[in-house]
């Protein structure tokens, strides 16, 4: 049985993204980003949002990974090949590989997937892991707190669900960012 693990960059205040929707203060570094890699080569299917997916697809792209560093090519290949499901009654197709579109989020659905997976799964995209956190169907929190505050903005974690956790793992990076991995206790 996989576990179903909410993985994010946020801000120390709390945030996704700012304000403006800009994720730019969260781009990661090198050493972050092959932290990065090895969590998600455990990740066997990625839930997520419409907009994170389609923030996310860039990772199918080709052209603009040349000149990028090995770490990031390398988070290209293992993006390519995870599973993706697309929550989402608007998006008219996906343009990647491996993902597939549901209109709405199941929670039965996720419940069966999660039985049935040998690997991992990720949900990604704060509207969507609320609804997910809401189902009590979230095993785990892998959060990246980058040192900065942006104000307001997308939270990061859903308002009004109380959350009981417990700290399983934690470091320190170079940069100032710091990685928190929690249980979800109160599923």
């Amino acid at each position: 049985m996989g576990r179903l693990i909410y993985a994010a960059n946020i801000s120390l205040d709390g945030f996704l993204e700012d304000a403006a929707g800009s994720l730019d203060w969260s781009v990661p570094d090198e050493e972050v980003h092959a932290f990065w890699n090895e969590h998600e080569r455990g990740i066997g299917t990625s839930l997520y949002g419409r907009r994170m997916y389609e923030t996310m697809r860039v990772w199918e792209l080709d052209d603009w990974l040349a000149d990028e560093p090995a770490v990031v090519r390398e988070y290209a290949g293992i993006w390519r090949d995870t599973d993706k499901v697309v929550y989402s009654s608007s998006l008219g197709e996906v343009s990647t590989a491996r993902t597939r579109i549901e209109r709405q989020f199941d929670p039965e659905a996720v419940r069966r997937l999660k039985e049935a997976s040998r690997a991992d799964l990720s949900i990604g995209g704060a509207t969507i892991a609320a609804e997910a956190f809401r189902h009590g169907l979230v095993d785990e929190c892998v959060l990246l707190l980058c040192p900065v505050t942006v104000g307001g903005g997308k939270p990061a974690l859903p308002r009004g669900v109380p959350l009981d956790l417990e700290l399983i793992d934690h470091r320190r990076f170079d940069n100032g960012v710091v990685f928190v991995r929690y249980a979800v206790r109160n599923r």
